[in-house]
């Protein structure tokens, strides 16, 4: 299985942090990543490092009968639009050997997340609202046969699943990027009620007669909710240091009785950090109300908060 692969595969994470490498493993997919500055770093000198760092993870391959291939290796140089670099200091491919190189691409995907060299997620954005746009036309042939009920769960399977992956990323996204979601949402109402949302009619009555919430409020419901299992010790260790509780001080005020709450990080130099976890997850858990905060169960508190967003 998966696990018994990321066991086998373990090794890996030692010879890429030989080279100052980082690595992440989900299933058969491994993800290596290097941060470096464009001003104060040489480029060669990167460019160097991981050829290096991939040469040997080819060697360790073949050494353990695997194979890289190439050909499914992608690679992404993520910076800021301002990061004063020329076009001839970018890094535009990784040489593995003379006759094989990884070309590095403006959009990768990673576990089915469409990331760019920016991270403005807009091409993800593109391709969720594609998708969920031809499969709303292709139910809307079938709409006249399907009852209130099924056309609910069609609803909920094959169009909030995809507007809901991996939502946590569009946290902070442009107020335009998270409209573009909301008409999809909207489409999805439209259908769902059928001739009984006329054409200039608003949908927001309908969401919330048909309880779902609005694509913002399903993110800081995503985000809180991972807080919450963050605290209660049910969520990937990786993610437990990049929050940390608000400490209690010697000569505290009575509003600052409350043990939690999340401790604000320093104010990022860049604004794009601010849609990080770490800094979105303790602005969105702290505005939650107290008593649904302290909530005992991860199933009264999900029931609380969807009430509260």
């Amino acid at each position: 299985g998966p696990i018994l692969f990321i066991l086998y595969t373990k090794e890996l994470e030692i010879v890429a942090k030989h080279h100052g490498f980082n690595v992440h493993f989900y299933a058969d997919d491994t993800q290596i990543y290097i941060k470096f500055s464009p001003i104060f770093d040489n480029y060669c000198d990167i460019e160097t490092r991981i050829t290096n760092c991939f040469n040997d993870i080819k060697n360790w391959m073949y050494n353990n009968k695997l194979k890289i291939n190439p050909s499914k290796t992608e690679c992404l140089v993520v910076s800021s639009r301002n990061n004063f670099a020329t076009e001839s200091d970018v890094i535009t491919e990784v040489r593995l050997s003379q006759s094989q190189s990884i070309i590095c691409t403006d959009v990768v995907k990673s576990l089915g997340v469409h990331l760019d060299e920016h991270l403005t997620l807009s091409h993800q954005i593109d391709k969720v609202v594609q998708s969920c746009y031809i499969t709303l036309r292709n139910l809307w042939v079938i709409a006249s046969k399907l009852s209130f009920d099924l056309k609910k769960q069609l609803i909920h399977c094959l169009l909030l699943s995809k507007l809901d992956y991996c939502n946590g990323l569009y946290c902070h996204l442009p107020d335009f990027q998270i409209k573009r979601l909301q008409k999809v949402q909207n489409s999805c109402i439209r259908f769902l009620f059928g001739k009984q949302i006329k054409k200039f009619d608003r949908v927001t009555p309908f969401l919330k007669k048909a309880h779902f919430l609005p694509v913002k409020q399903r993110i800081d419901f995503k985000i809180a909710l991972m807080v919450y299992k963050i605290l209660n010790n049910v969520a990937p260790d990786y993610l437990r240091g990049c929050i940390s509780a608000k400490g209690q001080l010697s000569h505290s005020l009575r509003h600052e009785e409350d043990f939690f709450l999340l401790d604000h990080p320093p104010l990022p130099r860049l604004k794009q950090t601010l849609r990080s976890f770490s800094h979105a997850a303790p602005s969105i858990w702290n505005s939650i109300p107290y008593d649904i905060r302290c909530s005992n169960e991860i199933s009264l508190f999900k029931k609380n908060l969807m009430i509260a967003v």
